[in-house]
């Protein structure tokens, strides 16, 4: 038996949110004794070099021209291959919005498995906790099916780093295919600022910015911090940001080095997704907003005075040190 990690890659890249789950896989491997193998789709060069350096026992590639482009039914079809040929007792990915998607599908694939989503601690070869009502319960559940598929909350573990020991990369050719859905088009988000779950520096509004047009203000801000930006669900529900910009229950889990929220009041649904940030500045005019709570940094001022005059001390700042 083995423990096989999910790793996503987007436009042939991999992407950082996986090395949580090869890390949990590492956890879980000390406590079982088993190895684990990563399987992947569609990566660059540079992405199979990074994945062999990850200690697994071997990295394999699901090939064939319908998984050129990600479908669930088509993806969870190679993994239940790649599972039943390394004999895979666990399945894991991280809790991404691809992971969230395939995992439930597993399920019905592959016989006698059971899942767990968002885990954020293994106890043992059975045990493992989850976070419920928005963080505020830890749930202590065990699987007791053969198979055990996890979905892992990025946030929770560290990403894993390159061992010494360098694996082998195996193209295996998937045939069978699901024919009754096909992938058209992708329609995605494009910027130049980094993506929201992998920046180191997040900068997210709240409905406290009150027009769309004001969170130019919030983009400046970002563009000198080199930061992504994020939003509250009133902030995307009125339509001012994409979905894709989402913090929250509902929307991304983030953990960045530095979490910026700007007019934000801190309702629990948001807090869910961002409080493991390892520094958190809440800039806010309502001193007992919910937000100043799990603040490190909070300020209690007009955001529409203070974020422009960070933005240009900031700006001074980087002037000068370049000089």
């Amino acid at each position: 038996m083995s423990i096989l990690v999910i790793a996503e890659t987007r436009n042939g890249e991999l992407k950082k949110a996986s090395l949580s789950a090869v890390t949990c896989a590492k956890i879980l491997a000390e406590k079982t004794g088993l190895n684990y193998n990563i399987l992947t789709f569609e990566p660059s060069e540079k992405a199979k070099e990074e994945l062999s350096q990850l200690g697994a026992e071997k990295v394999f590639v699901a090939k064939g021209e319908h998984l050129k482009n990600y479908t669930a039914e088509n993806y969870a079809i190679a993994v239940s291959e790649i599972a039943k040929k390394v004999d895979a007792k666990y399945i894991l990915a991280t809790a991404t919005t691809f992971g969230k998607d395939l995992l439930p599908r597993l399920v019905s694939k592959i016989p006698n498995s059971a899942m767990i989503s968002e885990v954020i601690e293994v106890i043992d070869a059975e045990t493992f906790k989850k976070l419920v009502y928005a963080g505020d319960i830890i749930s202590t559940l065990k699987i007791k099916s053969e198979k055990k598929i996890l979905s892992v909350r990025g946030t929770a573990f560290d990403k894993a780093g390159k061992v010494d020991k360098k694996s082998d990369v195996v193209e295996e050719e998937i045939k069978e295919n699901y024919t009754r859905k096909r992938f058209i088009t992708l329609e995605e988000t494009k910027s130049e600022r980094p993506e929201l779950t992998e920046a180191s520096i997040v900068v997210s509004v709240g409905r406290g910015i009150k027009d769309p047009e004001n969170i130019k203000i919030v983009e400046e801000l970002a563009d000198v911090l080199g930061a992504a930006i994020g939003a509250s669900r009133a902030v995307v529900d009125a339509g001012w940001l994409p979905n894709d910009f989402q913090v929250g229950q509902t929307g991304k889990t983030v953990a960045p080095q530095l979490y910026i929220a700007i007019g934000i009041s801190g309702a629990i649904q948001h807090v869910a997704g961002m409080k493991d940030s390892k520094v958190i500045v809440a800039i806010n005019k309502d001193p007992e907003a919910p937000i100043f709570q799990i603040a490190d940094i909070g300020l209690v001022a007009d955001l529409f005075q203070v974020v422009p005059e960070l933005t240009q001390k900031l700006k001074k700042l980087k002037q000068e040190s370049a000089g």
